[in-house]
């Protein structure tokens, strides 16, 4: 089973087992709607039953099953809350989630491979691909006057930077 991360346990949040999570989504109220999730490590993740969760402010705190003191949600800090890959929500078209498009191969219209996209980072404007080939890693701006096309089945993405920009990263 694949697992998805969608948030990080900072810290506990109260005396009765609760945990605050950073969330790893663009859209942090979607853990409300988690009943059971997946703490990573270890890499095949621990099943836990989530009890309750709310919010303060835009902070989730997530009460998880067997987590019943302060030194049960001390020792969870640090662990990825993940879910199966099967029940990420579907997005609409021309969206793609960061995790569907590291490993694709990117190229230049005429089909040169400039490399293989390593990592999403996300930006205040838009995102930056990590693009590695090799030793070599550039920053590539994912804005629609620069990516061309994504082809997830056949894990291609199609940019045409602007002259210089895979220089100056270099």
């Amino acid at each position: 089973m694949t697992l998805i991360a969608v948030g990080r346990i900072v810290r506990p949040q109260g005396r009765r087992g609760e945990v605050r999570v950073e969330p790893l989504t663009d859209a942090p109220r979607r853990l409300g709607d988690l009943v059971e999730c997946y703490l990573v490590p270890p890499e095949a993740g621990e099943r836990r039953v989530v009890q309750a969760v709310w919010f303060q402010g835009e902070a989730p705190v997530v009460k998880l099953e067997g987590s019943e003191n302060l030194g049960d949600a001390e020792a969870l800090a640090g662990r990825l809350v993940a879910i199966p890959r099967a029940a990420v929500r579907p997005l609409p078209p021309d969206r793609f989630y960061a995790f569907d498009l590291v490993g694709c191969a990117v190229e230049a219209p005429s089909g040169a491979r400039l490399g293989v996209l390593a990592d999403v980072q996300a930006g205040l404007a838009h995102d930056l691909w990590i693009v590695r080939a090799g030793e070599r890693e550039c920053l590539i701006p994912a804005v629609s006057a620069i990516v061309e096309r994504v082809d997830l089945a056949r894990r291609v993405v199609v940019v045409r930077p602007p002259d210089g920009l895979l220089e100056l990263n270099a």
